[in-house]
């Protein structure tokens, strides 16, 4: 439509100038009022010099010429126009009268005029002399020229498009066939009330309606051979692995999410422990290792708007956000989005991720409870927390997992400046007790109430109310918290919805889409990330809820999809912070209910994830470790301490998870950058005698 009203703004002169050249010829001919050849006797004419006929031959000769070339300027004109309104998809209504002709454009209207019979013929008084007010008044139908004032003022659609009230006041003799009422129909109202010379103030409303009027569809491309549902890390490194090996692919990643993709460990971590009082709104933070970076994977300019997608020569990566796929037609090889529009596929890959999980106690209790409490996922999330958490005096973590442990110390720390009372509660007996044998989560728990934090354990959540704008916690065992808002931290829950709709099988024990090793789920539909539950080659089938899990399998995933047939054997790891000073990395299946043997040594100042990024340059740590390969470590000749050391000091160490006697998960307590081991030693599924000397492979008791 701009395109059109660019050309148009050029043509409106040419337009208007053939209308007035059009109308001096007819009234110098006398074809309209009959006055010209009134002044030149009949005798005259047809009588030789003496009665003035040369000057008569001269005269009519140069009308003649004038007629004709007037005719010619306005015929082309005609085909001009004709040409111009067919190339901007405009219908246009052309009237032949006897004393010109005119042209009604009929632009972006949901009626169209009806075509008038024939007008009668005015007398020519009624044509050469109108009052003076309908030469103000007159649209630009009318046959009377208006005066240069009115052209000069008038914008280029108010020729095209005379309002209705116009319309009616026309004299009676040219509308007599024209029913006003279908303009009323089809014209907004306040176009309606506008004069005639208004300034240009309708020309924004006409294009504001062209561009209301345009489906959203229109925008979204209609096929694609490569769709990724969801728009997270996991779908991020796929749409990075399929154009590093198909250069020049197009791909289109739909999420819910008005976001750009972006890595989420920063929302729970760095984040909190920005400096910057706008981190909000730039989402930068300053890593431990005192660099600074986005959250977002890339910036805007990396990706290509998605209606330019099919035609990209090149290819590229498109992100449609605040779009859902809403339904799956695995056999048409097409899915449906929430506004109905229908996207067609050659390869698609799920990665959904999860949804936060709620208590149902909480969610029982109504609107009023609902609203002072946040599910933390998204970084909408991390903003409204941030929010309130400046606005309040209480907050209360109801969780005691990694989330909530690290939520737990980020507003933990602020209260420290703020006054604001962070309380931590969790059915466990110490933090991350699900995960951490219980001498560590005790050890643990110490650290988070060194941070600022109320912690309560052994707290089973039995109601929640709201009285006097204060919620009240009521424990299963008789104990009452008061609080002004709540973060459940209890968990997640995959994103399966559209398993129903696709046909797609759910694992009954660990939820999520089930896929085969190579992630495919059908032939031509992988899942990766949270929403997958795989099979482990050497742990069998599971699902995993991490980081280095969704770069990993999206990248396997991307690189199945452009015909690669891997199988996923990759050991992800996932790691948690504590602030600066304290943090872990683990590997394979890390649970408290199994045997464990621990390894520990005197910490340095080299022990902490501060120095861990300062030496990986990077504050995401599995994006640096998980390109290596672990090579035969030299062992530390250094003598190690006896296994197992119950001290109130757990500096760093290694812990082994055992099923069978054959090590099938380790965590590395302040131990960094040694992973490539850790996933050596599980990939191996070897019995050890004296796992003291497999602690030696990782370093630990140097300096």
């Amino acid at each position: 439509m701009l395109k059109c009203r660019t050309v148009w703004k050029k043509l409106a002169p040419l337009a208007r100038a053939s209308s007035n050249v059009c109308r001096q010829n007819v009234r110098r001919t006398g074809l309209t009022n009959g006055r010209i050849p009134a002044h030149v006797p009949a005798a005259h004419m047809s009588t030789g010099p003496a009665g003035g006929g040369r000057e008569n031959q001269l005269y009519i000769l140069l009308v003649g010429a004038t007629f004709l070339g007037g005719g010619v300027y306005v015929s082309d004109s005609y085909l001009t126009m004709r040409i111009y309104y067919s190339l901007c998809g405009v219908g246009a209504y052309y009237s032949s009268v006897k004393d010109g002709f005119h042209i009604l454009a009929v632009c972006n209207f949901t009626t169209i005029l009806p075509e008038p019979s024939p007008p009668s013929e005015p007398s020519p008084a009624e044509v050469i002399e109108p009052p003076p007010a309908e030469l103000a008044e007159a649209p630009p139908i009318e046959l009377i020229e208006p005066p240069p004032a009115e052209l000069a003022e008038a914008p280029p659609i108010e020729l095209i498009e005379p309002p209705p009230a116009e319309l009616a006041e026309a004299p009676p003799a040219e509308l007599t066939e024209l029913s006003p009422a279908p303009v009323v129909e089809s014209e907004p109202t306040a176009a309606a009330e506008s004069p005639a010379a208004e300034p240009p103030e309708s020309q924004p409303e006409v294009v504001a309606e062209s561009v209301d009027i345009v489906p959203a569809s229109l925008k979204v491309p209609s096929h694609t051979p490569y769709l990724l549902i969801g728009g997270g890390t996991a779908s991020f490194a796929a749409a990075r692995s399929i154009r590093a090996r198909d250069p020049g692919a197009k791909v289109l990643i739909v999420t819910d999410e008005p976001d750009l993709p972006y890595m989420r460990p920063p929302l729970s971590k760095e984040l909190w422990f920005s400096d910057d009082p706008t981190v909000t709104e730039t989402l930068r933070f300053k890593q431990w290792n005192g660099k600074e970076r986005s959250i977002y994977f890339q910036p805007a300019s990396f990706y290509i708007p998605p209606e330019e997608l099919e035609s990209a020569e090149n290819g590229g990566v498109a992100v449609l956000t605040g779009r859902k796929v809403v339904h799956m037609d695995v056999r048409g090889n097409k899915v449906k989005l929430d506004n109905d529009t229908e996207i067609s596929y050659d390869k698609c890959l799920i990665a959904t991720g999860g949804m936060p999980r709620n208590l149902q106690v909480i969610e029982r209790a109504g609107e009023e409870v609902m609203e002072k409490t946040t599910l933390f996922r998204k970084i909408e999330d991390f903003k409204s927390l941030d929010k309130v958490s400046r606005n309040i005096n209480s907050i209360t973590i109801i969780g005691g997992g990694f989330l909530g442990s690290e939520l737990a110390c980020a507003l933990g720390r602020r209260s420290n400046e703020s006054g604001l009372e962070v309380i931590q509660m969790y059915p466990e007996k110490g933090n991350m007790g699900k995960v951490l044998p219980e001498y560590l989560s005790n050890w643990t728990t110490e650290k988070v109430k060194s941070e600022g934090v109320k912690v309560i354990s052994e707290a089973l959540v039995k109601s929640v109310t709201c009285k006097d704008d204060k919620l009240e916690i009521q424990l299963k065992d008789g104990r009452l918290v008061k609080t002004d808002h709540i973060v459940a931290a209890v968990g997640l829950e995959p994103n399966v919805d559209l398993a129903k709709s696709a046909g797609l099988e759910v694992d009954s024990d660990f939820g999520g889409f089930r896929v085969n090793a190579e992630l495919q789920a059908r032939s031509n539909i992988w899942v990766a990330g949270d929403a997958a539950c795989f099979y482990d080659i050497r742990l069998g089938r599971r699902r995993v809820e991490h980081h280095d899990h969704a770069v990993v399998s999206g990248r396997l995933a991307g690189e199945n999809m452009t015909g690669a047939n891997k199988p996923y054997w990759h050991q992800s790891m996932f790691w948690s912070d504590l602030g600066p000073d304290v943090g872990y990395e683990a590997i394979g299946i890390v649970d408290s209910s199994l045997p464990t043997v621990g390894v520990f040594a005197k910490a340095t100042a080299k022990d902490t994830p501060k120095a861990a990024t300062e030496k990986s340059g990077t504050g995401i740590r599995s994006e640096s470790e998980t390109e290596d390969t672990a090579t035969s470590p030299v062992a530390s000749s250094t003598p190690a301490p006896a296994m197992v050391q119950h001290k109130d000091d757990y500096g760093k160490g290694v812990i082994f998870y055992l099923r069978d006697k054959v090590v099938v998960g380790i965590i590395l307590w302040n131990v960094f950058n040694r992973m490539p081991i850790a996933r050596k030693i599980i990939k191996d599924g070897e019995e050890h005698a004296d796992l003291n000397e497999v602690a030696k492979l990782f370093n630990i008791h140097e300096d």
